[in-house]
């Protein structure tokens, strides 16, 4: 497939397009996870962050094909995708002095990304691995265009949540309709649903999304009122 074929330029578009729609996650991971963090802080995050996807993503793709063939994988990303929505819906803990809390913050985060980059990269390195037909050139090509769309992405991400807070729970949704759609592709699970109920590759991503923001809030909330319950209490007892 030489640089001057029709069929080449064609997989440079499919490449760039599949970097576009599957690097936004990426993108969205990183600022809900750095969104708390300050500024200054933020920069070194998001480095980390597109560095750690970049290598996992460098690595799986000489293990895409036969990762791909193992059952439960999948679901088992979907599990953890879940976990970390629910919990970038906490609020940030309070009672620390700042320079322990932001640095403790700063790992969290970066540990956060890696694994979300770890689970949901899969996807996109198989996505790059098809449209590239075989050529090393090719992905290689995918993976440097999809460093400019996480760092740009995950930095206008963090700008609408710092106006609009209403991202965030979009967000950790985003995260819950991941994994609903990892459950039915499921090497187990993708030939079942198929065969006797396709409709769950739409039903399961929606109840995902709605499960991770509804415990997330709710576990929010819970968090938000124990301060509260400490404060009325130690009140009552110094009157």
């Amino acid at each position: 497939m030489g640089i001057d074929s029709t069929e080449f330029w064609i997989a440079v578009l499919q490449i760039i397009a599949i970097d576009i729609v599957l690097g936004g996650d990426n993108a969205v991971v990183i600022a809900l996870a750095c969104r708390r963090l300050p500024k200054e802080q933020r920069n070194r995050v998001i480095f980390w962050g597109v560095f750690g996807a970049i290598a996992i993503r460098i690595t799986l793709i000489f293990f895409a094909l036969s990762l791909l063939a193992m059952p439960y994988l999948k679901i088992v990303g979907a599990v953890l995708l879940l976990w970390i929505g629910v919990k970038l819906l906490q609020p940030e803990p309070e009672g620390q002095g700042h320079e322990i809390a932001a640095s403790t913050s700063l790992i969290a985060a970066i540990k956060t990304i890696i694994i979300a980059d770890a689970v949901m990269s899969l996807d996109n390195v198989i996505a790059i691995a098809g449209a590239a037909k075989d050529s090393m050139g090719l992905v290689v090509f995918g993976l440097v265009v999809s460093v400019p769309i996480i760092v740009w992405g995950s930095k206008l991400v963090l700008r609408l949540m710092e106006r609009f807070p209403l991202v965030i729970i979009v967000g950790a949704g985003l995260l819950g309709w991941i994994a609903g759609g990892m459950t039915v592709t499921d090497v187990i699970t993708r030939e079942w649903v198929n065969d006797n109920a396709s409709y769950l590759r739409w039903v399961m991503p929606v109840c995902m999304a709605v499960t991770v923001v509804s415990i997330g809030k709710w576990m929010a909330a819970r968090a938000r009122i124990k301060p509260a319950a400490m404060i009325d209490l130690a009140d009552n007892a110094n009157k």
